[in-house]
């Protein structure tokens, strides 16, 4: 597992309620940094994981040394979860026995991609794969009508100041362009100063979340995700979503109510880490995870 690329959430917890059996086949849905397909591994020994992943830097950072440790056990795909009908075609696949996704977007593509941190002065990209993508950030926020942008800085980012800062940003860019991460940044940090409520996070986090959710189509994603997954679950297998915000959260709990004559529900509430892996791992409180398992 590479903590340096990303430290996998609620990982005893996937584990306990994924429960791997020998000679079945589970899905990680999102590799990152391989943490939850080496712990999925480690606990049936008998198991296979085809783990995917829209980042080509995750895969080439981190799965060579688990496929040299696991062999056959692990398969690597390159790809858009939200085309896993397309991947497990390609695998030759026709049923799966559990997958495990976790949304969050990991600390190693944050600070290391373009234009996903205000505090790296970097191009206003934010796609986290180019080859998935065309549209950057800067396109958005240079092309689209002030009606649009703050359209999307409230419904991605939850921003209550969505149509002033799409306003200034209209005007701004009138003058001149927006290219840089700090150059968007210290636009609203101009108009949404720091006040008591807003001193624990940075004035443009809102708006970063909305562009970056936006550009990458990652409520989409998530959507056509759990459309596809069902006809491929065999008797009993499980559906795992760790959600890191309430718009990825609210998605997987709306699915699971409306295909109850599919799904049974596991989890009434969603599973929350432990004050022990918050205190290890801050990144993890606001994390939950929610399960469901295919009906006979």
């Amino acid at each position: 597992m590479n903590e340096t690329y990303h430290k996998s959430v609620l990982v005893k917890e996937v584990i306990e309620n994924l429960n791997p059996q020998p000679g079945k086949l589970y899905v990680d849905a999102t590799f990152g940094g391989g943490g939850h397909t080496q712990a999925i591994l480690d606990a049936e020994p008998n198991c296979t994981v085809l783990a995917i992943d829209w980042d080509q830097v995750a895969i080439e950072k981190n799965a060579e040394p688990l496929q040299e440790k696991y062999g056959e056990r692990l398969k690597i795909a390159w790809g858009n979860f939200a085309l896993l009908h397309r991947i497990l075609k390609k695998e030759k696949i026709n049923k799966i026995d559990g997958i495990l996704a976790d949304f969050g977007t990991s600390q190693f593509q944050i600070h290391n991609k373009e234009g996903f941190s205000f505090n790296t002065d970097s191009p206003l990209d934010m796609r986290m794969s180019t080859s998935h993508y065309r549209h950057t950030a800067a396109d958005v926020v240079n092309n689209f009508e002030e009606k649009q942008l703050a359209s999307i800085f409230f419904e991605y980012g939850e921003e209550s100041n969505s149509r002033k800062i799409a306003r200034a940003i209209c005007e701004d860019r009138k003058k001149k362009l927006f290219k840089t991460t700090r150059q968007l940044a210290q636009l609203i940090e101009n108009i949404t100063p720091y006040t008591k409520q807003r001193r624990r996070i940075h004035p443009a986090t809102k708006v970063f979340q909305a562009l970056r959710i936006y550009v990458n189509k990652e409520l989409e994603n998530i959507k056509t995700l759990l459309k596809n997954v069902i006809p491929f679950l065999n008797e009993d297998g499980k559906i795992l979503c760790i959600s890191f915000h309430s718009l990825e959260d609210r998605i997987v709990k709306i699915f699971f109510r409306e295909n109850t004559d599919k799904l049974d529900i596991l989890t009434k509430k969603p599973i929350i880490p432990s004050e022990e892996e918050i205190d290890r791992n801050p990144s993890s409180r606001s994390s939950k995870l929610r399960i469901a398992k295919k009906r006979y």
